[in-house]
C-alpha cells in the first residue's frame, strides 16, 4: 500500500485565515494626513485688495481677493485656509472688530493652528496713505523744488513708525504665538513701491522724493524685521525680490500698481503677479525653515 502523508487537521482553516488577513490588509484604505490648518491675517497687501476676482462670501468692504498670496499658497500645498485679512486693517484690528461682519483677527487662531502668515503695520498712523498724500501735495505745491516732501516733513513721517508701529507689531506677533503655540509663523515685509529714481508719470510725486519714500518704507520693514527677531517669527523679505518690479515699472513687469491705475489692484498695492510673487517667497521660506 502506498504511504499516505499526514496532514495537519486544521490546515485548511489556517490557510483560510491567512488569506483573509492578507486580503484585509491589502484592501484597507491608506489613511491620508490631515491638511495643515493655515490662518492668514493682515491688511490690504495680505488681502490682495481689489485683485480680481473678489473672494465670494467674505465681507465685501475688506476687498479680499481669491488670488491673494494665502490662497495661492493653500492651493499649491493643499492647506486648509482660514483667511481673515482685510483691507485697511491696522494692528489694533488684531484685537478689535474692524467692520460689521468681522471679528478681531486673532480670534481665527487656536491651539490647532499649524501655520500663520500676516502682513501688518502699514496702516498704523496711516503710514502709507499719509506719506503718499503728503508727497503728492508737496509736489503739486512746489513742482520745481528738489525733494519738496522731504524738505517739508523731514523725519516726522518715520518717527511714529519707530516709536509706535514697531512695538505694536511686536505685540501682535507675541499674541499670535500665544494663541497658536504650535504654529509656524511668517510675517511678510512690504515689497518695493517706488524706484530709487527716474521719472514716473503714473505717480504724481517728485522723482527727487522717491529715495525719501524708499527710506520710509525701509524703516517700516526694518521694525517688522526686528519684531520678528524678538518673537521667534520668520521674516519674509520682499525688498530684494521686488527690486525693479515697483509701481513705475512697465505694466507687464510691475508687481505694484501705480496711483494712476487701471483696475488690476488697489492703487500702490500688489497686483496678481505681486501676490503670486509673495506666495513664492513665503513657500520658499517655509521650505527653508522646515525642510
Amino acid at each position: 500500500m502506498p504511504t499516505q502523508i499526514a496532514r495537519p487537521r486544521h490546515l485548511a482553516g489556517v490557510l483560510a485565515t491567512v488569506v483573509a488577513v492578507v486580503a484585509s490588509i491589502v484592501a484597507a484604505p491608506t489613511a491620508s494626513a490631515a491638511p495643515v490648518q493655515y490662518v492668514n491675517l493682515g491688511d490690504s497687501y495680505s488681502a490682495g485688495a481689489l485683485v480680481p476676482p473678489k473672494r465670494a462670501g467674505f465681507v465685501a468692504q475688506c476687498r479680499q481677493s481669491s488670488r491673494n498670496y494665502a490662497h495661492v499658497i493653500a492651493a499649491a500645498r493643499g492647506y486648509l485656509l482660514t483667511d481673515v485679512s482685510c483691507g485697511s486693517a491696522a494692528t489694533k484690528h488684531m484685537y478689535l472688530r474692524q467692520l460689521p461682519g468681522t471679528r478681531p483677527q486673532l480670534d481665527a487662531l487656536s491651539p490647532a493652528t499649524q501655520l500663520v502668515t500676516l502682513m501688518i503695520g502699514g496702516n498704523d498712523d496711516n503710514v502709507f496713505a499719509n506719506s503718499v498724500k503728503a508727497c503728492v501735495a508737496a509736489f503739486v505745491s512746489a513742482p520745481t523744488t528738489q525733494a519738496p516732501c522731504e524738505r517739508r516733513y523731514g523725519d516726522t513721517l518715520a518717527r511714529p513708525v519707530l516709536t509706535r508701529t514697531g512695538p505694536a507689531v511686536t505685540a501682535v506677533l507675541r499674541a499670535v504665538h500665544a494663541r497658536a503655540p504650535r504654529a509656524r509663523v511668517f510675517v511678510v515685509g512690504y515689497p518695493g513701491i517706488l524706484p530709487s529714481g527716474g521719472n514716473c508719470l503714473l505717480n504724481p510725486i517728485a522723482p527727487s522724493d522717491f529715495p525719501y519714500l524708499q527710506r520710509l518704507q525701509a524703516t517700516l520693514n526694518g521694525v517688522i524685521r526686528a519684531a520678528a527677531a524678538a518673537t521667534g517669527t520668520t521674516f519674509v523679505d520682499m525688498s530684494v525680490a521686488s527690486r525693479g518690479r515697483d509701481s513705475c515699472a512697465p505694466e507687464n513687469v510691475r508687481w505694484i500698481e501705480p496711483l494712476i491705475s487701471y483696475g488690476r489692484a488697489a492703487q500702490l498695492h500688489p497686483n496678481a503677479a505681486g501676490e503670486q510673487a509673495m506666495a513664492r517667497e513665503v513657500l520658499a521660506a517655509i521650505d527653508q525653515r522646515f525642510r
